[in-house]
């Protein structure tokens, strides 16, 4: 049989984690073993009601069935500049600085497939959303990873990164409420990246899907004074909208900057079915009490994932914003050459219970694991008893 080469941009991407882990998560399942997954972020609680119906009246539509506009359609447009102005304080332009997208993650892609000539650096969160890394190498980048560390609270360090070599650094990505930490961005954090991309000549992207996840003053970098100089934000409904599964997205910000990520988006890709635009348009017009209902049910079940990490033997700094809770392992519990991955696949293969290894998202979080909040207290409390067993 003729073996087919794959392409070079492939060489150092992998099969993303959870592709591969919900596989051996759904084995065995089907081997008969009832396993508890609190590993991915998908939203176990559907949408507001009105956003179903949105999407059922726009399919009953017969011209509702062809192809969109490939920034998207009017109706999502101006209900994604409504949104950012209503709940983050930001004007925009829904004609030149908003553009729709398959779930934020797409966006990363096409950003980095538009503004990322092989050899270019791009500097990326560690620990941070494997996805970054991914889109840098696919576009034949470098990835340049800047360090996290709790003992800094979680942010970076600036006088390290000016004595470093930015030689050919063209992007940087940024991630606050951070994932997979929780962490809020601190007061002037968003003040001081502009201020060091804007002295760097450095494009600022910033994924900015959890800021209405247990957190009730949601923040976004275009609020900044000087930050539409130097930055794009990635935004998404999957989260906050309980959307995942829908992959509806947004970039906003530069027009110069979207317009050109528009040609690569045209060539490859159409905006998403019109009746679900339609419905993202109503599920973002929802008001403050949808927002309280969703941090009602997560932050009810943040003390029960607190205790499964604590049963772990984990440390757990509070005021974790987002869909998990981040815990540090006891040096014990990485004794013997165990990791963070030997120690989860202990527990799965043990309890049946699914954490996520915090070495997923670089090497500055393999004393850590993670445990989702997208599953009810029940559950949670299953889990919990099987671990303290």
């Amino acid at each position: 049989m003729t073996q087919f080469e794959v392409a070079d941009r492939l060489g150092e991407v992998k099969e993303y984690y959870f592709s591969k882990k919900l596989a051996q998560v759904e084995a065995l399942r089907r081997a008969g073993h009832d396993v508890i997954n609190l590993g991915i972020g998908s939203p176990d609680l559907p949408p507001h009601p009105s956003v179903v119906e949105a999407l059922y009246r726009g399919a009953q539509d017969a011209h509702t069935h062809g192809y969109a506009n490939y920034k998207g359609e009017r109706v999502l447009l101006e209900a994604i500049a409504g949104w950012y102005r209503t709940r983050y304080g930001v004007t925009l332009d829904p004609d030149t600085e908003v553009l729709t997208l398959y779930g934020s993650k797409e966006g990363l892609t096409y950003l980095c497939q538009t503004f990322v000539n092989p050899g270019d650096k791009v500097l990326v969160p560690n620990p941070g959303y494997p996805a970054y890394a991914a889109a840098v190498k696919l576009a034949g980048g470098i990835v340049d990873s800047y360090l996290l560390t709790e003992e800094n609270g979680w942010m970076p360090d600036f006088e390290a990164l000016e004595k470093s070599d930015l030689g050919g650094v063209k992007m940087m990505f940024l991630n606050y409420p951070h994932m997979p930490t929780g962490t809020a961005p601190a007061p002037g954090l968003f003040e001081r990246f502009v201020e060091f991309a804007r002295r760097h000549g450095i494009l600022l992207v910033h994924d900015n899907p959890y800021s209405f996840i247990r957190n009730d003053r949601p923040q976004s970098l275009m609020a900044v004074p000087g930050a539409r100089e130097v930055a794009i934000e990635l935004n998404s409904l999957s989260k906050s909208q309980n959307m995942a599964g829908w992959r509806v997205g947004m970039m906003v910000g530069r027009p110069d900057i979207l317009a050109a990520v528009l040609r690569c988006k045209s060539n490859l890709n159409n905006a998403m079915f019109i009746p679900m635009q339609q419905a993202a348009a109503v599920a973002l017009g929802l008001g403050d009490e949808w927002y309280a209902g969703v941090n009602r049910t997560y932050r009810s079940r943040e003390a029960l994932a607190v205790k499964i990490l604590e049963t772990l033997g984990c440390t757990v700094r509070p005021g974790q914003m987002g869909l998990f809770e981040w815990g540090k392992l006891p040096d014990e519990a990485l004794a013997g050459g165990t990791d963070c991955y030997g120690f989860i696949d202990r527990i799965l293969d043990e309890k049946y219970v699914f954490v996520t290894p915090g070495g997923i998202f670089g090497s500055g979080g393999e004393k850590y694991v993670r445990v989702s909040l997208c599953a009810d207290e029940a559950t949670l409390q299953r889990a919990l008893e099987r671990l303290a067993k």
